[in-house]
């Protein structure tokens, strides 16, 4: 089938006009969910005449991006034209049949309990209006059993009209919310005209294939860690909440999950001018009188704020379409083998995204509710660190440096941690491609246990002509592994002053650290290179802050007075460290900071 919008070829016949409903008269052959919309694609069969034909399609979802609807076709057919429009909703009904009659039987019911209360009313009047002087003995008993056997009666009678009344109620509540909750087609009122002219009779397919809002699908994650085990201890199930509320049901659907972002009238920004010029205070004026400009005032008049530049500037960000923003046991207890995961397939890869298809179909209803699809379940190595800065807090955190060595793009979600087999925490995955790395916070490891212990000052003073007071400090930390196995590359981040005036000095003692350093002996100097790390005793090696960072600034390191040990601790065993560092300064100078 082709498409034409030139030349409308002549009608044999008279226009056969054919009105489908959409969510009845088609099937959906394909659904590509993105992070913040979908593509739907829509399959319709039909019968043509010869000629000219009008198909109208009713049903369509109101939140259906008109600028991405197209249509294709097969058959002996040309398409001419396609519109789209929106359907007015007949006015809503006030009433109904069923309505009208329920309001009546819940009248003449409410008439029918106020007569038998009015009746019971009555008869307690009458009975205290009967004087006993004026009433025979032997008829008195036959006045009080006419008053309890015609009570009893017209009790019983209320009690059911009582009964039959709160039917009525909820009867007619039911009927209002019928005609007047929602239904769900209000969410289906755009029509799609389309001509198609026909060279003969027989049957055509068309394809309705459109973008939809109100659809998405986001990223989550179980990473489970086995610290038992050597080889990929991680395992990684990567999972995709698939959530929509278009009005249409996409019932028994092939689909597929898209990594990449649409994205829609983005261009590249551009520059507005940078002006510079001289600033001119703006005058204040008080009570009439001019000042700041001397006697004769010969200033300026006062300018207005809003036509110099920098507000110029300053609305113009403000206003700039550029800055709009578009505003979840054990295994060795279970004597079966573990349930598998249904796995997707990557169908399609790129340098930028992926295309993730779900196996055979699925049903995700018009709900706003998110259904979960394993995606895949990964097993991939990582390198465990454990990090602590005792200064600020002692306690040591679990780290993971996990590869993604598959073919699975990770795009950025909450994962939830599992750390043999016990919940850990709850973190988040950025965006990993294939073969990339990504860091991994697994919680909080008690069992490497991390003493700062008080920290030692010395005060001396030397010099003769010039004296100087000299400060040295010592600080002991102590690494306990409780474990029954030993832990490598324990990391300890620490810090020593620095010094923001020339009168003062700072010199780490212990461990010696050196600075980055040239390997060129010309007088213009060479690249910096990174020193290696200081080995401080077996196990233990001591490195500045950022230097095992890709693209760090080589020339800062050290200038920021942070550092790191990484040690390897045995089981149940410990090591101590020690950092020292002297400050030197003028005698009688207070120094900020120094504690």
């Amino acid at each position: 089938m082709t498409q034409e919008t030139h030349e409308v070829p002549p009608a044999f016949e008279p226009v056969h006009t054919l009105d489908l409903v959409s969510v009845k008269d088609s099937k959906i052959i394909g659904v590509s969910v993105y992070s913040g919309r979908a593509e739907v694609t829509r399959l319709f069969s039909f019968s043509v005449h010869t000629g000219q034909n009008q198909v109208n399609i009713s049903g369509l979802p109101n939140v259906l991006d008109q600028d991405s609807f197209r249509v294709e076709g097969r058959g002996a057919a040309t398409i001419h034209d396609v519109t789209i429009s929106t359907i007015i909703p007949p006015p809503m009904p006030t009433t109904s049949t069923e309505l009208t009659s329920l309001e009546l039987k819940r009248k003449q019911t409410e008439k029918a309990l106020e007569r038998a209360r009015k009746a019971i009313a009555s008869l307690e009047t009458y009975l205290y209006s009967v004087n006993v002087e004026h009433v025979a003995v032997n008829a008195l008993g036959e006045v009080v059993e006419n008053y309890d056997s015609t009570c009893e009666k017209l009790d019983d009678k209320v009690t059911e009209l009582e009964k039959r009344l709160v039917g009525f109620k909820k009867a007619i509540e039911a009927e209002r919310k019928k005609l007047f909750g929602p239904t769900g087609i209000e969410k289906l009122n755009l029509k799609a005209s389309i001509g198609v002219f026909a060279d003969h009779e027989g049957e055509v397919e068309i394809a309705l294939i459109y973008a939809v809002s109100s659809a998405m699908w986001s990223a989550g994650y179980d990473i489970r860690v086995d610290m038992q085990t050597k080889e990929k201890p991680i395992t990684l199930i990567y999972k995709g909440a698939i959530t929509q509320s278009t009005g249409e049901d996409w019932n028994d659907i092939p689909l597929t999950l898209e990594t990449a972002t649409p994205t829609f009238r983005v261009g590249v920004p551009s520059l507005i001018p940078w002006t510079l010029s001289i600033y001119r205070p703006p005058v204040v004026r008080s009570k009439g009188i001019m000042l700041g400009h001397g006697r004769g005032g010969g200033g300026p008049p006062l300018a207005s704020l809003a036509h110099s530049p920098a507000m110029a500037l300053r609305r113009k960000s403000k206003h700039s379409p550029d800055l709009d923003l578009d505003m979840d046991v054990d295994d060795e207890s279970l004597s079966a083998s573990a349930m598998q995961y249904r796995g997707l397939a990557v169908s399609s890869k790129g340098n930028i995204s992926a295309t993730f298809t779900v196996p055979g179909t699925i049903t995700i209803p018009s709900d706003g509710v998110d259904h979960n699809v394993t995606i895949v379940q990964l097993s991939l190595d990582s390198t465990m660190s454990w990090v602590s800065v005792p200064k600020v807090d002692a306690k040591t955190h679990l780290n993971a440096k996990i590869k993604n060595a598959s073919e699975y793009t990770l795009l950025s979600g909450p994962a939830s941690v599992y750390v043999d087999g016990s919940f850990i925490s709850r973190s988040d995955v950025p965006a990993v491609s294939p073969d990339e790395n990504f860091d991994c916070p697994l919680g909080l490891d008690p069992s490497i246990r991390i003493t700062y212990h008080p920290r030692v000052k010395k005060v001396s003073q030397s010099g003769f002509y010039t004296k100087t007071t000299n400060y040295v400090f010592s600080q002991r930390i102590t690494i306990f592994n409780t474990k029954s196995t030993a832990v490598d590359n324990v990391k300890i981040i620490d810090q020593v002053p620095v010094s923001e005036d020339s009168l003062i000095t700072v010199k780490l003692v212990s461990p010696s650290l050196v600075a980055p350093f040239s390997e060129s002996t010309t007088l213009s100097g060479g690249e910096l290179k990174v020193p290696p790390p200081v080995k401080v005793s077996p196990g233990v090696v001591v490195q500045w802050d950022g230097a095992d960072e890709p693209g760090n600034d080589v020339e800062g390191l050290g200038k920021d007075g942070k550092f790191y040990w990484v040690c390897s601790v045995p089981s149940q065993g410990k090591v101590n460290l020690l950092l020292q560092w002297e400050v030197t300064a003028p005698v009688r100078m207070d120094i900020a900071g120094l504690y």
